[in-house]
């Protein structure tokens, strides 16, 4: 199986780093950029079909590669 995990600030918080690569778009020339917010991305391939493999990888998501207090992530299944 194949997923894909992308990991956002809530929208509740600041994001300096988004902000930062905001304002460096409107001084390379696009103005037009209203706000950027910075995440991370993965893609994981996982062997084997077990049922609580989507459980698992859930949990590891909530508590190994987000921060739970401060980030909001998505899984999706890429395939089989």
């Amino acid at each position: 199986m194949k997923a894909k995990v992308i990991v956002t600030p809530k929208k509740t918080v600041l994001d300096p780093q988004g902000n930062a690569v905001r304002d460096a778009m409107r001084h390379l020339g696009m103005p037009e950029v209203r706000n950027v917010r910075i995440g991370k991305y993965l893609e994981i391939d996982l062997d084997g079909k077990n049922v609580d493999l989507e459980k698992r990888l859930d949990d590891l998501c909530r508590d190994l590669l987000s921060n739970p207090v401060i980030e909001e992530y998505s899984i999706e299944r890429l395939s089989e």
